[in-house]
């Protein structure tokens, strides 16, 4: 990138926030330029972090003098590639890290406005201060951001009971690819006053225009909250499960999760802390009715579930309700054993389990991971149709299947047989993988991107299996909004 650019950069964020491949020892810089599962690499002319919407707005102008392109990054917390630049040194990365001010609550309308680059467990904070809930939660929610949370439409563990985070959110600050500035901040849960535009940015992935601000939804903070772990002997009892706290549950329900026999292996294995819970919790449904260790009694075949809930009702209350939903299961079959949380450390330690497992997969190494949806009573016919056709083609795949049964979005992801290395398997193999999960998901109506986005990774598949008239429409959107493809280019479409 020639020096008068990088003068202009400094001039309009100030020195020490360009940073150029000369500085490209800074383990941050580096870690700016690959994603977070090691996938992709690239090398940027230079990562700028401006201060304010202005700055945005100023450097995206200057990028456009120049002819450069853009790649917006918030925590740098995907999954997909997509905020990870090309290797040509002709882009930019704007890093909207420095966005961090909490800008207002307005606890009466129930919104709080915030810039992009506060993390999400600061928006958490700042809403938990005013004795509210921002109920967007994420294992990475510590280092993910605000922006990229709207702008990858993230899902997360409450999607059942609060929706995407696109249905958390009601105005949104955004920058152009022309540099203007969209003041687009408001609390309103009724406009109709013309197109909603927000919605073209949310899930857009930094390929329309660059968000520096939103208003969001905010709840009472629940008065109690319970976890409980269940052992399912099938997905079909699973299935019922679901049912029937919905029905028990209703609102009070915040999160289903599943978990596979073998994804809870791998997290006892590498990270046997977090695993511990499914010894250590033995506590039953009711009194009279004690669980067994959890741990013991999960097979091959069986699955584990998580379940949450969130109540305006005390503690006891709550805790009566999920007890008499468990005893139902019990004596349905469709649980096995079942362990309520008695203490807030007990309620994390559950979540905890379903949390580590993605890092317990990394240290396992790498796999064909998939992030696809499809309606939650399809599931338990869909897991094991696809898992025929792979043993059937690979003897020996191993199965890492685990996610958001109570939304239908599941994190199939496949590893290579014991005998073969990942590495020649992955080389090898990954498109036939991908080819013969995705076949089925389309078959069902679902979709092959759920929660992560498309990015660089699925930018192919997109484009071999989506509606003909749907691609119509987004590169009309992508050439009306941004003409030079300045914004992200390579990545969604």
């Amino acid at each position: 990138m020639d020096a008068i650019t990088l003068t202009e950069l400094r001039a309009l964020v100030g020195d020490a926030h360009v940073h150029t491949p000369a500085s490209a020892q800074d383990p941050e810089h580096q870690r700016q330029q690959t994603d977070w599962r090691g996938r992709y690499h690239g090398w940027a002319g230079a990562i700028v972090s401006p201060a304010n919407t202005a700055e945005v707005a100023a450097v995206v102008r200057c990028a456009a003098r120049h002819g450069l392109s853009i790649v917006p990054q918030g925590g740098h917390t995907g999954l997909v590639g997509g905020g990870v630049p090309d290797t040509s040194g002709q882009q930019l990365v704007l890093s909207l890290q420095r966005l961090r001010r909490i800008r207002a609550i307005d606890p009466a309308n129930l919104t709080l406005t915030a810039e992009a680059g506060c993390l999400l467990a600061e928006v958490q904070a700042a809403a938990a201060e005013a004795g509210l809930l921002f109920p967007l939660s994420l294992a990475s929610e510590g280092s993910c951001t605000l922006g990229g949370n709207l702008a990858t439409n993230a899902g997360g563990t409450q999607v059942l009971r609060y929706g995407n985070a696109r249905d958390l959110c009601l105005g949104i600050e955004a920058v152009t690819a022309d540099g203007d500035t969209w003041h687009g901040l408001h609390g309103l849960r009724k406009d109709n006053a013309g197109y909603d535009l927000r919605h073209l940015l949310m899930g857009s992935e930094g390929t329309l225009g660059i968000i520096t601000a939103a208003t969001i939804k905010l709840y009472p903070a629940p008065r109690s909250q319970q976890a409980a772990l269940l052992s399912c002997p099938t997905l079909d009892a699973a299935l019922q499960l679901l049912q029937a706290a919905r029905r028990h549950l209703d609102a009070q329900l915040t999160g289903f999760e599943l978990m596979g026999a073998y994804p809870l292996a791998l997290t006892r294995q590498h990270l046997p802390a977090q695993a511990a819970v499914l010894d250590a919790l033995s506590d039953g449904a009711q009194p009279e009715r004690p669980a067994a260790s959890l741990g013991t009694g999960i097979d091959q075949e069986g699955w584990v579930v998580l379940l949450d809930a969130a109540s305006a009702l005390s503690a006891p209350a709550l805790q009566d309700q999920l007890s008499e939903l468990c005893s139902q299961a019990l004596d349905a079959g469709w649980v096995q054993q079942c362990a309520l949380s008695q203490s807030l450390a007990q309620y994390r330690a559950m979540w905890a389990l379903r949390e580590a497992i993605p890092m317990a997969e990394k240290a396992e190494g790498h796999m064909v991971k998939h992030d696809i949806g499809v309606p939650s009573s399809l599931i338990p016919g869909f897991v094991p149709r696809v898992q025929q056709q792979l043993q059937q083609t690979w003897p020996g795949v191993r199965i890492v299947c685990f996610g958001h049964m109570g939304d239908g979005n599941l994190h199939f992801n496949v590893q290579a047989p014991p005998d073969q290395p990942i590495a020649d398997f992955l080389r090898d193999h990954q498109a036939r993988v991908e080819a013969i999960v995705y076949d089925v998901v389309q078959s069902l109506g679902g979709s092959i991107a759920a929660e992560h986005g498309v990015g660089q990774l699925k930018r192919g598949d997109l484009a071999r299996r989506a509606d003909p008239v749907k691609l119509a429409w987004m590169r009309a959107i992508k050439q009306a909004l941004d003409p030079q493809r300045r914004l992200n280019p390579g990545k969604v479409i």
